[in-house]
């Protein structure tokens, strides 16, 4: 049943008025025991075809204490990204994920995979849809209490190099949560 979801999200064609085009980037396998949720796929991964592939991707790698290997086994992690193909440019960044991608197909694909011990709720897009009231007023107030939320949420900024100022004016993340989400995403794997 998997296998049919992801053949059917690859040929989806919804959102046939993006700038490059529909290319959706999702991988899932029965048996990954963490769901990365990001916002959606830029420039170079439609590109590449390959989630994360970029210094966005570098960095989420860093902070989780992986590689690459480790990373790109669906058996481990799952990359489901509220939108699956690259939304465009906007006046100061990608646009947002399309709201159609997530409704689509989230439910179903992730009702699919039963080993599931974490979701990295990554950014603004991820947190709103998953946490609803739940999340905090700002972003930073969300990350701030990451603890509220596990163990089934890990929440976090967006691993962007535009955020690296976010990061300089939030010292306590580096110090706090980064060490924390290392072991969370070791025990879990």
């Amino acid at each position: 049943m998997l296998d049919e979801i992801l053949a059917q999200i690859k040929k989806c064609n919804t959102c046939q008025d993006l700038p490059l085009g529909p290319r959706p980037v999702v991988t899932a396998h029965s048996k990954s025991k963490i769901i990365i949720i990001g916002q959606a796929p830029g420039t170079a991964v439609h590109k590449s075809g390959i989630p994360w592939d970029d210094k966005s991707g570098e960095n989420l790698r860093s902070w989780m204490d992986i590689d690459k290997d480790i990373f790109y086994d669906t058996e481990k992690i799952a990359i489901i990204p509220m939108g699956f193909c690259y939304p465009g440019r906007g006046k100061s960044g990608d646009l947002p994920p399309r709201k159609e991608c997530a409704p689509q197909w989230h439910d179903m694909l992730i009702s699919q995979l039963k080993e599931v011990e974490l979701v990295l709720l990554i950014g603004k897009y991820a947190q709103d849809s998953y946490l609803g009231k739940e999340k905090r007023r700002t972003l930073t107030d969300t990350v701030k209490n990451y603890k509220d939320y596990l163990p089934r949420f890990f929440v976090l900024p967006h691993p962007s190099p535009r955020n690296n100022i976010w990061q300089a004016k939030n010292e306590w993340f580096k110090r706090d949560v980064l060490p924390e989400l290392k072991i969370v995403v070791s025990e879990v794997l």
